[in-house]
């Protein structure tokens, strides 16, 4: 699944009960039928008398199987040329910063060919666009990027919104550069050593709302340019459901950006002066990796995540740190950079200086329905922390985190894909309250 973009109307909520209503509904739907095809399918298949020696079905391959007597035949897909629309929902209990829940929308395309790359992201107010024209395997590329969402976001604090942290804030930005790509093993479509080097510009603007706080000064809107530099290594072989199923891939990004004009900012009694957070420089890195257990058949395997940031150069704001996002976990090539986080939307909260890891446990319940069970640990992630008598203010604290969550990937009517998962967060989420979340997503190729 590729995990979407989000139309997010922070401050808006859907209707509680009808929200309710409708995800239980779907799920008592779902597990419903779920249960009687997994009950045919341990007596028509013969793969429990066989496990030790199972084969999986893998993205892109052909594949044949029985399933409810019937003679299942799928054919081989070109992975290269892909469109699909994502729809969906988080559920929280308690509310997030008093948003019941919170819809999920997305347009992804991906067209790779001999001479032309190009993927898309659309979420309306939040795109993504990448293009490559490939010489070999040097390659001259081009980027574009908005994050123009035009309604307030407010900071979160033991779960409740800090009403006076709310502001509208957004960034328009393109990139133009060089690289180079070199194919690896197991040689599909996102298997590939990718060195990329990028100059961007763009603009950054903002501005308050009825709610901002009288003593929060924020700063100018400005143009920023820089360098960005970007290493990626994809070894990893997917199944049926575009999930890592063998191998490992790495990443790092190197982000050196200059605002052009700047002053100082001030959050309550905290100021960000404008020499400690004009310029900045942003370091990221990954190592993503999927293996069996020994013993057992390839139904079972056990993936690892480990994400890490710093900023060694400058000291990052509100507007310029590390996000934290959820959503599947991240399975396609170009979004493994992305730092997950159990509950959370895309890019949902800022984070400085952060070690996350998550360690899942994935069984193959049928060929096209798979069972996730992870643990996921934030270590001395700096989350804002609004407290103080006197209104708002701002601080960087170092706050670890523990999330476990179970989720389903499967296969669902009309050829698309059903993604459910419920989650429990002991405090990062909400920045120092636990609670639990539901999210359900579903995707559709056409």
């Amino acid at each position: 699944m590729i995990f979407p973009h989000i139309i997010r109307p922070r401050g808006r909520k859907f209707p509680a009960t009808a929200t309710r209503l409708i995800l239980h509904y779907l799920l008592f739907a779902f597990l419903a039928w779920s249960a009687s095809t997994s009950a045919a399918a341990e007596i028509d298949s013969p793969d429990h008398l066989l496990d030790t020696v199972y084969q999986p079905p893998l993205a892109g391959e052909p594949y044949a199987t029985t399933f409810l007597g019937r003679n299942i035949t799928i054919p081989s897909r070109n992975r290269g040329k892909v469109r699909s629309l994502t729809l969906g929902a988080n559920l929280y209990v308690p509310d997030v910063g008093g948003d019941t829940a919170l819809p999920i929308a997305a347009l992804y395309w991906r067209h790779q060919a001999e001479k032309w790359w190009q993927r898309s992201v659309i979420g309306v107010f939040v795109n993504e666009v990448d293009l490559a024209r490939n010489l070999g395997n040097f390659q001259l590329l081009g980027h574009f990027d908005n994050n123009t969402v035009p309604f307030a976001e407010t900071e979160i604090k033991d779960g409740e919104e800090v009403t006076s942290s709310s502001i509208i804030w957004g960034t328009v930005s393109a990139w133009l550069g060089a690289g180079i790509r070199i194919p690896v093993a197991p040689h599909q479509t996102d298997n590939d050593l990718r060195i990329q080097l990028y100059y961007q510009a763009g603009y950054f603007y903002n501005m308050r709302t009825s709610d901002t706080g009288a003593n929060v000064v924020l700063p100018p809107d400005t143009f920023f340019q820089g360098l960005r530099l970007r290493a990626r290594y994809d070894g990893l072989r997917r199944n049926i459901m575009e999930l890592p199923h063998e191998g490992w891939a790495a990443g790092g990004d190197f982000d050196l950006t200059f605002r052009d004009t700047w002053s100082d900012s001030t959050f309550g009694d905290l100021i960000f002066t404008k020499n400690d957070t004009r310029k900045y420089l942003k370091l990221s890195g990954y190592l993503i990796g999927a293996s069996g257990i020994p013993w057992a058949s390839e139904r079972h395997r056990f993936i690892g995540y480990l994400h890490g940031g710093v900023s060694p150069v400058g000291k990052l704001d509100r507007f310029s740190a590390f996000r934290a996002g959820g959503g599947p976990f991240p399975n396609e090539t170009d979004d493994l950079y992305r730092l997950p986080y159990p509950g959370a939307l895309f890019n949902d909260f800022p984070v400085s200086d952060y070690l996350a890891g998550t360690l899942e446990y994935r069984y193959e319940l049928l060929f096209f329905m798979y069972l996730h069970l992870r643990a996921t640990f934030a270590w001395g992630a700096n989350r804002p922390d609004y407290s103080g008598p006197e209104g708002l203010r701002l601080k960087l604290t170092s706050v670890d985190g523990e999330a476990f969550s179970a989720g389903l990937t499967t296969g669902f009517f009309f050829d698309s894909q059903l993604y459910l998962e419920y989650a429990y967060d002991n405090k990062f989420l909400r920045n120092g309250a636990s609670g639990s979340s539901f999210m359900l997503l579903w995707s559709k190729s056409f």
